[in-house]
């Protein structure tokens, strides 16, 4: 549509103005689904497939080709923000119980998925062991939101966050080693798989994580108690960007190094805050991320079929993936839950959660697209991309119903505000008296009116803010002195 602008200008501002246009069309859409109550997720994808090339065309295709670095970017700050889960204290506490859980869901996934593609389906062995890997990895982003605004807690609330964070773990050794045995299927290894195609792949990995722990130790060297906050968000989003870069020039996935950053970081500092800023700085390079991969989804290849998924259109692919995930997500939960004889509400609820899938998955199966290419990357990226949208519509309320069946968040004001039936001398309160208590409680527990609430996020931000004004303030100061 714009097309025969852009020729008219130069490629810089066609740069600037595509990716103006990317952020605009990301939140306008967020004001509708917003009325629908679905998470901004769902905005951003659908927008990109509005401006994409494959509908109105406002950005050119160069663009989107051109900003594939963003992928990697984004997804490295979800899996440094995925390496603060990962305290060793709490993984002492139940570590062993965790990884059980995780193995069973992620795993069981998987393996419907491919029973699903390569045994019913008939389809490519390829295209299978690749995206039965995808189906392993969970979105973190989604239920970590819903758990913050619930403001659930407790343990299933640890449980969960545990799992989600060692699932992107073992999906991404899964997804490195299932893109390696596709290689050699496509003809790397003479079409056939050895043990060093498998081995391989996770000494790999080892090594990235082993260089991340080294620029987690490294990013601890670089934050001194006196250095102030917007140095240090500089600092941070500079060492993710080198080791990106690193791993971009090694042609391996960066996720498990940038967990393994934050996971040593928040042992070896306990400092929270760093992720908060990041956090509150992230949104507008996550929604570049998911509306540049909404504007790669081919929505035509949806009713056609492709050399590697045979006769079966793309779409039915894609509902059959959707629906077998779910049941291998939530069967495998409930297994792992029952194995580690887990508390009821995690063996029930669990699985619930675990349904959303965006973000990880997305940039995996962008990455898998750019290995394998052709029409299989091509359709493993639809797949995903239709999947993750039907995902995102229901992802958020599966995973608040699990909060609440859990017992992890409550409506109801006994909860919110429990008050003691009896008096100081023993006698039964009135319910007048039980009433006014509980209203109290709940009075003094609101923020002050006076004063904007503000997220732990925007507080970071708007410290870091506070700091550099007084540090301006002063140099002013000085130099006002030295002219006297």
């Amino acid at each position: 549509m714009l097309n025969d602008f852009y020729l008219t200008i130069s490629p810089s501002a066609i740069v600037i103005i595509a990716i103006s246009i990317m952020l605009f069309s990301g939140f306008a859409l967020t004001r509708i689904t917003k009325l629908l109550r679905l998470p901004n997720v769902t905005a951003y994808i659908i927008a990109g497939i509005l401006i994409g090339p494959f509908c109105f065309d406002l950005v050119p295709e160069a663009v989107i080709q051109g900003t594939d670095f963003i992928s990697d970017i984004a997804l490295a700050f979800i899996a440094f923000s995925v390496g603060e889960f990962f305290k060793v204290s709490s993984l002492r506490k139940n570590g062993l119980k965790t990884l059980v859980i995780t193995a069973c869901e992620a795993l069981i996934a998987a393996f419907l998925v491919f029973i699903l593609t390569f045994f019913i389906l008939r389809l490519d062995p390829v295209f299978s062991i690749v995206l039965s890997a995808l189906a392993a990895a969970t979105a973190p982003t989604s239920t970590a939101t819903t758990i913050r605004q619930t403001k659930a807690k407790g343990e299933f609330v640890d449980t969960l966050l545990q799992v989600i964070a060692l699932d992107d773990v073992l999906s991404l050794i899964a997804f490195s080693i299932a893109l390696s045995v596709a290689g050699a299927l496509m003809g790397g290894s003479g079409g056939s798989v050895s043990p060093t195609d498998i081995i391989m792949p996770v000494l790999i990995n080892v090594g990235v994580m082993a260089l991340g722990a080294f620029f987690g130790f490294f990013l601890k060297w670089l934050m001194p108690v006196k250095r102030s906050t917007d140095n240090r968000l500089i600092i941070l989003i500079s060492m993710l960007f080198l080791f990106c870069g690193i791993c971009t020039l090694l042609d391996i996935s960066p996720l498990l190094g940038c967990i393994a950053m934050g996971m040593v970081y928040i042992n070896i500092t306990g400092d929270d805050k760093l992720y908060k800023q990041l956090n509150y700085f992230s949104p507008p390079v996550m929604l570049l991320f998911f509306v540049r991969s909404g504007a790669n989804l081919q929505i035509e290849s949806l009713f056609t079929s492709s050399g590697s998924s045979g006769s079966v259109p793309i779409i039915l692919i894609s509902i059959l993936y959707f629906l077998v995930r779910m049941v291998g997500k939530y069967g495998g939960a409930f297994l792992g839950g029952f194995i580690t004889k887990s508390p009821k509400g995690i063996r029930n609820y669990l699985g619930l959660a675990l349904i959303p899938q965006a973000g990880v998955a997305i940039g995996l199966a962008a990455m898998a697209a750019r290995t394998l290419g052709g029409e299989t990357g091509e359709s493993l990226q639809t797949i995903i991309l239709a999947s993750s949208i039907l995902y995102e519509l229901i992802g958020p309320a599966c995973a608040k119903l699990s909060l609440y069946l859990s017992d992890s968040f409550s409506n109801k004001i006994e909860d919110l505000a429990p008050v003691e039936p009896l008096d100081e001398n023993g006698k039964p309160k009135s319910e007048v008296e039980i009433l006014i208590e509980r209203i109290n409680k709940i009075r003094a527990e609101l923020p002050d009116t006076e004063k904007q609430e503000m997220s732990p996020e925007e507080q970071a931000f708007t410290e870091a803010a506070d700091e550099q004004f007084e540090a301006l303030s002063e140099l002013q100061k000085r130099r006002f002195r030295n002219r006297r």
